[in-house]
């Protein structure tokens, strides 16, 4: 799913639990042509599934933040590579504006106006062949309580799914996603009307890998859509409202040639956005250099394109 603020506003926490996470891909920028819609950089995150094998779980506490991991067999998975299927819930809550009064001297009166609640479930479909299937869900929460200046407050939440395809006897991996989410952030600044701006959406994507010995070609398709509402009152208390709908549609293909040391990635995507009906052809190139088990030398590039942009207000000192 499309995340549109992965990090909370106390700017030391991602909306992730480090105990959730199995990999994260961090994209700087000159990503493949597997990622579009985009100018910046990409992350790429990837949650672990629950156990397999027996009900564990974990509680953690700090000055900042408190958090309870439950996660299980549904199906117990009897043999190494046998069929299972599992879940996992993780939920985590920051009570740093009241324990900061106890730890900071200097704020014991108001204490740090951080606040936040993350909550993420998934259930997980475990085949013998190595196929999968999961259902997942998020909701987090996020505030900031300037007292007598604004009150800053967000909302993410998503569900979806997600699959593995490994047919047997086929050197073809089938993956493909569709998810839901929604973004809604929301400002109220002393006795004006709030502002609020809000963007919710689908992503779909079904995408296929061909392995040759060590190289690799991927392609696929993808669709998404997007509603974005933005609105806010000025000084004399008059109404902006601004909502758009945008769909896009793209295909790519990459290939990955691997010669010893040196990985070259050709790839080209055609990315159509459905509402400018305008469709951009964006090629891409990379280079790998792995010099030694400790140092990689990499160049990439190509042409990107991005429909989103930013609301921004004239009346903010830095925009959020």
């Amino acid at each position: 799913t499309v995340l549109y603020n992965p990090f909370h506003s106390i700017g030391l926490f991602s909306v992730f639990d480090n105990d959730i996470i199995r990999n994260a891909d961090i994209h700087t920028a000159g990503f493949n042509a597997e990622f579009g819609g985009r100018v910046s950089s990409i992350m790429d995150v990837t949650t672990r599934d629950g156990n397999k094998t027996r009900l564990s779980g974990k509680v953690a506490a700090s000055t900042f933040t408190g958090k309870v991991l439950l996660e299980g067999p549904l199906k117990k998975q009897t043999t190494p590579g046998a069929g299972s299927s599992s879940f996992l819930l993780n939920m985590r809550h920051s009570y740093l504006d009241r324990s900061s009064k106890v730890v900071y001297e200097n704020i014991k009166k108001d204490g740090l106006p951080f606040s936040f609640t993350d909550v993420f479930g998934k259930v997980s479909f475990n085949g013998a062949t190595g196929s999968k299937f999961n259902l997942f869900g998020f909701n987090f929460n996020d505030r900031v309580k300037y007292q007598g200046v604004s009150d800053l407050k967000w909302n993410n939440w998503g569900a979806g799914t997600n699959f593995v395809l490994v047919p047997a006897g086929s050197a073809v991996l089938i993956d493909g996603t569709f998810a839901l989410s929604n973004y809604q952030i929301q400002m109220t600044e002393g006795e004006l009307k709030p502002r609020t701006s809000e963007i919710a959406g689908f992503n779909g994507a079904l995408n296929f890998k061909v392995f040759n010995h060590e190289d690799e070609i991927r392609y696929g398709v993808e669709v998404l859509g997007f509603r974005t509402n933005f609105q806010f009152y000025n000084s004399l208390g008059l109404e902006y409202k601004q909502e758009e709908n945008t769909s896009e549609i793209a295909g790519y293909v990459s290939y990955k040639k691997v010669m010893e040391k040196l990985v070259i990635e050709p790839g080209l995507r055609l990315h159509y956005y459905a509402s400018l009906s305008v469709a951009n052809v964006e090629p891409r190139l990379g280079f790998k250099w792995n010099i030694s088990d400790n140092i990689r030398f990499k160049l990439a590039g190509g042409r990107y394109s991005q429909n989103l942009v930013a609301a921004n207000s004239d009346r903010d000192v830095v925009n959020l």
